[in-house]
């Protein structure tokens, strides 16, 4: 794994197949990790990749905000998303913004 951005409370790692964000993705962080994402999606040589959230601590709507511009950015690349992966706190923020379906697409089967 790769660290793309190391900032003291958020860090953006590329893995063979995707980008892994941990941390507290808040809104100070989140057009940073954002960019620098966006960035390595117009590069990849992958032929799919995932997106890991896993990591995040805190719910926040910032995180979502990422999450959809590497998917309008994957979009424009024509680049398939195998998979979203969300912490526990950004899949409850998720469910109450009703946005599951757009998730369930990318999702892994469990």
């Amino acid at each position: 794994m790769s660290t793309l951005l190391d900032r003291p409370n958020v860090s953006l790692a590329e893995q063979p197949d995707g980008l892994v964000v941990s941390g507290d993705l808040s809104m100070n962080a989140a057009a940073d990790v954002a960019a620098a994402g966006v960035s390595w999606l117009r590069t990849t040589r992958s032929t799919s990749v995932q997106f890991d959230f896993s990591g995040v601590d805190v719910a926040s709507s910032a995180a979502l905000s990422v999450m959809f511009e590497w998917l309008r950015a994957s979009q424009a690349r024509q680049l398939p998303v195998s998979a979203i992966v969300l912490s526990p706190p950004l899949q409850r923020l998720a469910t109450l913004a009703e946005l599951e379906p757009l998730i369930a697409q990318h999702s892994p089967v469990q």
